[in-house]
């Protein structure tokens, strides 16, 4: 079978890459090295990605004719490229641009497939608003930018499910962490600080945020699972994260403990578009899915720790 994933070498893409490479899948893995955090973390994702058997393509999905090269024979297609997070430093402007421009053109190139399966629209909690605790079949109500622009790429891949141009289901992750996660996302942030005895900044109210922490291995598991099954998807959302909540302050307690190390705090005001709770409620992806995501939050912690040290070469 052969595979596109776009936003490859980013951290959840790079580990879909690397699991359906393992599975025998024939993987091209697509991305335009974004400037959004540092590129060189991104060469060491490709390094990853091409060692598995992955054929790495650098191409813009926001350009029309960086299409032209690209084959027209992939059985499914993994759309995981987006402007993420919610950044004061992403402007609408690049929202807009990366989320729904881009997923425009990717849908209009993905209508001249001849022999596509499914596309895998790859969305987020984020689309459901302030409290993300509910299932697939509540109205989703987002407050940033961010979740605003993902939910309209999500209602533009389903649009085209409904009019049957082609196969298509939305996944919404939820608070996906460890091995090669962002720079400015927790975890990372966390460990950083706790190692270089440097202050970690948390937003007014953050420390009672609760989320679905889900480790990156469950999510891409529940992802090949879906893949499996891809024939009973066609519209569907489904709900993908860890059915447990935990909150900030216990993110710093975990690594604190694991670290034995004090992590000294800078208060920053409160973070417009925040969500204040999410928990995954994941029948659905039981059901369809046989979806059960099994490392726990400070295994997981440990896991990201470890990794952290190995890129760093701290002892």
């Amino acid at each position: 079978m052969k595979v596109l994933i776009t936003g490859a070498t980013g951290f959840i893409g790079s580990h879909m890459a690397e699991l359906l490479a393992s599975k025998d899948f024939h993987v091209y893995g697509l991305d335009n090295l974004s400037t959004y955090y540092d590129v060189d973390l991104k060469q060491k994702n490709i390094n990853a990605i091409t060692d598995a058997g992955v054929k790495f393509i650098n191409a813009d999905l926001r350009f029309p004719e960086q299409y032209q090269n690209l084959s027209n024979d992939f059985d499914f297609i993994i759309h995981f490229a987006a402007q993420p997070g919610i950044s004061k430093d992403s402007t609408f402007q690049s929202y807009l641009e990366n989320n729904v421009l881009a997923t425009h053109h990717l849908i209009q190139f993905v209508k001249h497939q001849k022999q596509l399966k499914h596309f895998f629209n790859i969305s987020t909690s984020s689309v459901y608003g302030k409290y993300a605790t509910v299932s697939e079949n509540v109205a989703p109500q987002p407050i940033s930018t961010y979740g605003i622009t993902k939910l309209m790429t999500e209602q533009m891949v389903l649009s085209e499910s409904r009019q049957q141009h082609f196969k298509a289901s939305s996944l919404r992750l939820y608070s996906v962490y460890s091995l090669r996660e962002r720079p400015d996302k927790l975890f990372t942030k966390l460990i950083s600080c706790a190692l270089n005895d440097t202050k970690f900044p948390l937003y007014e109210g953050s420390l009672k945020h609760l989320r679905s922490y889900t480790y990156v291995g469950d999510i891409v598991k529940g992802i090949y699972n879906a893949i499996k099954v891809y024939n009973a998807l066609d519209g569907e959302i489904i709900n993908l994260g860890h059915y447990e909540k935990h909150s900030t302050q216990e993110g710093v307690l975990n690594v604190e403990k694991i670290l034995k190390k004090h992590i000294q705090i800078q208060n920053l005001p409160p973070r417009s578009g925040d969500q204040q709770e999410t928990q995954a409620i994941i029948d659905k992806a039981k059901l369809l899915l046989n979806y059960q995501p099994k490392t726990s939050f400070e295994e997981g912690i440990r896991k990201q720790i470890e990794w952290f040290k190995s890129q760093y070469n701290i002892k």
